[in-house]
């Protein structure tokens, strides 16, 4: 007698009697028709990992073709102009001195090496400039007589030449420091030459006055409209600033909040002359 025992692998169980006298001796088969049986003779074929010798064999992959050295040179070139571009526009720039208005905090005098100096643009981010702060700013028509500053890309590449004395600079930029801010009043001055805000004299330590005696010219008394700046040279008598563009009105010689490019922080050229700008404060001391 036989019993045959199907599961879902089709697997086969078979017993039979062995034949002749006497007790029967099975015989038992198993098998499976999803069996492995001929794996351990199984092969890949056409695809050996193994070389005859039985050493295992790897692929060898193509060596990438190395690019040529211009097209290395052109990748590091527009990747630093890139970082030289949103560096200078959003965090920092270096900026000429062209004049002689900020004697002798800076140097821009004529027969002189002129001051080359970082501008830092993080701060009014956050704050409005305050008295004692050197700033950049953009002049206003009424300072540049109409000459309207170049477009971003003539401009960058305009003072980066100047910056290696290769080309002037853009000429709509300036360099003054903050004496006054909108609605303070600011007049000169008292019988000790000094100019006052809100009726008080500055403490102007920075003053340079040439060696002669300490007599600034005198202007009219002015009220900083708001949101604008009143700005003067530390060369007080050789400045063209607030002063001197007071047109049609003394009060437009204050410069727009929204014009300031960034506070002046360190003198880096020349090296000579190394080392960071004051801001100090002539309406509280310095404190």
């Amino acid at each position: 007698m036989s019993h045959r025992v199907n599961d879902d692998s089709s697997s086969t169980w078979e017993t039979t009697p062995s034949s002749g006298d006497g007790p029967a001796e099975p015989t038992t088969r198993f098998s499976t028709s999803g069996s492995r049986s001929s794996s351990s003779s199984s092969s890949y074929e056409g695809r050996s990992s193994y070389d005859e010798d039985g050493a295992p064999r790897f692929s060898k992959k193509k060596a990438k073709k190395k690019q040529p050295f211009w097209k290395e040179l052109l990748v590091i070139f527009s990747v630093a102009l890139l970082l030289t571009v949103v560096i200078q526009t959003f965090v920092a720039r270096v900026f000429v001195i062209p004049s002689a208005s900020m004697e002798t905090t800076l140097h821009g005098c004529t027969g002189c090496v002129n001051d080359k100096v970082l501008v830092e643009k993080i701060t009014y981010l956050f704050n409005d400039p305050r008295p004692g702060d050197v700033i950049v700013f953009r002049g206003p028509p009424n300072w540049t007589g109409g000459k309207e500053p170049p477009n971003f890309v003539v401009g960058t590449l305009q003072d980066l030449g100047s910056m290696v004395n290769l080309s002037e600079p853009s000429g709509t930029d300036f360099i003054k420091r903050v004496i006054a801010v909108g609605g303070q009043t600011v007049e000169c001055c008292d019988d000790q030459g000094r100019v006052m805000v809100d009726g008080k004299p500055l403490d102007e330590p920075y003053l340079n006055f040439g060696g002669g005696p300490r007599q600034q010219d005198a202007f009219e008394k002015v009220t900083v409209p708001a949101g604008k700046l009143w700005v003067m040279g530390d060369n007080r008598n050789n400045s063209s600033d607030s002063r001197k563009h007071g047109d049609p009105t003394p009060a437009d010689g204050a410069i727009p909040v929204d014009n300031v490019v960034g506070k002046a922080r360190v003198i880096v050229i020349p090296v000579g002359r190394w080392g960071g700008i004051s801001d100090f404060n002539p309406q509280t001391g310095g404190k």
